[in-house]
């Protein structure tokens, strides 16, 4: 088995600084030539690429394969001429020395391009790609720059809005005005930025997927999701029509509690809507109900509850909202006079329901979630085997020999 090394010189270098002509075979030539180019030019590459090719043919040698090391140059009149001469050594070599296969060895990327052509003559098991030490960035760098450009999914996601961007921008600083085109474009590069970074797309892509699946399942969620989005839509116009009432909106603290106050009945309404449907359509599955799901609506009227207290507490310390009256009661033997409940007192019944009320949320969830399914009478216990003194069962020791 015949294995050429190859060091390839696209440029002709070699020919250029020694005065040779390629093709330069064997062992001794290529190691004189290492000298000459060394010489002629000490901070050349290619002198790197000679020692790799005999380091490549010396290893080789040494696993008892016959090796044939040689050094191909093109021309320096075109790139065409140059690739016809290697093509053309290529030919005289292999048809002198019938190799089974090749090694490649290069040192630039201009060189790489010839590689092609020695595959398309004889099978190439490795390609050697000698990279200086102190050009090492510079070559990965380019490497690099390979790879990405040869990913169509990074090319559209990174030239694509560069050249958006260099098309748009002429016409923006001649229509509006460099300064107001350049913010155009910035905003429109932070924004496609952001819908990257939180994966935008992704999210509306696993919401479209889970609307359909629940629309061809039948899914109670479906009405009560619709329902909870008119409801927050009620909530959020009532608590703008609620703020612009104010007399004196200056400020932001008490216009976002007027905001709050009158908002969080929708909103927790809203809320509730959409986490009962969830818990229906569990009720619906012959599997158990998750805690979260028992739990839900119990938070979500607590939170509510909390909310809508330290809101009415701060309203009414401004005068905005008058304290809960309460009107005198008979009932039999029960009376019951008129009384006011506000400021710290309303504060502290809201704070008071909202926690008790998450109690029993937890104490609800725990008990249906952790309730066992009731074995039917027809269905017998299975009897268990009686156990002997060293603690194993009976049908274990008749199966022991």
């Amino acid at each position: 088995m015949t294995t050429l090394v190859v060091c390839l010189d696209r440029t002709d270098d070699v020919g250029r600084k020694t005065g040779l002509r390629s093709p330069i075979v064997g062992w001794e030539a290529v190691r004189a030539l290492v000298t000459d180019v060394g010489l002629a030019d000490p901070e050349d590459s290619g002198v790197n690429s000679l020692l790799e090719a005999l380091r490549v043919a010396q290893s080789l040698r040494d696993d008892d394969e016959e090796v044939v090391v040689a050094v191909v140059s093109g021309d320096r009149e075109s790139m065409v001429s140059a690739d016809r001469a290697v093509a053309r050594q290529l030919d005289d070599l292999i048809a002198k020395y019938d190799p089974e296969s090749a090694v490649v060895v290069i040192d630039s990327a201009e060189d790489e391009r010839l590689v092609p052509i020695v595959e398309s003559r004889v099978r190439v098991d490795s390609v050697d790609r000698v990279v200086v030490r102190q050009a090492r960035d510079i070559e990965s760098t380019y490497y690099l720059l390979k790879q990405f450009l040869a990913d169509e999914e990074l090319r559209q996601t990174v030239l694509v809005p560069i050249g958006l961007t260099l098309l748009v921008f002429p016409m923006l600083a001649t229509l509006v005005g460099p300064a107001e085109g350049a913010a155009a474009i910035t905003t429109v590069i932070g924004l496609f930025l952001l819908y990257k970074g939180f994966s935008i797309g992704e999210l509306f892509t696993g919401l479209a997927r889970r609307t359909r699946e629940s629309l061809y399942t039948g899914q109670v969620s479906v009405v009560t999701y619709v329902v909870a989005a008119g409801l927050t839509l009620v909530g959020l116009f009532v608590g703008g029509l609620g703020v612009s009432n104010l007399d004196d909106p200056s400020g932001v603290f008490l216009p976002a509690m007027q905001f709050a106050f009158d908002s969080v009945p929708w909103l927790a309404a809203a809320a509730l809507t959409a986490s009962a449907g969830r818990l229906l359509d569990e009720a619906i599955r012959e599997e158990p109900i998750r805690n979260s799901y028992l739990n839900l609506p119990f938070i979500v009227v607590s939170v509510g509850l909390v909310v809508r207290g330290f809101s009415a507490y701060f309203l009414e310390q401004a005068n905005l909202i008058d304290p809960i009256y309460v009107p005198a009661f008979e009932g039999g033997i029960l009376t019951v006079e008129s009384f006011v409940i506000g400021g710290g007192n309303r504060l502290a019944m809201f704070v008071v329901a909202g926690f008790l009320l998450s109690l029993v949320g937890v104490k609800v969830a725990s008990t249906f979630s952790g309730a066992e399914p009731s074995r039917p009478e027809s269905e017998p216990e299975p009897e268990r085997e009686p156990e002997l003194v060293d603690g194993s069962s009976e049908s274990d020791s008749t199966r022991s020999p």
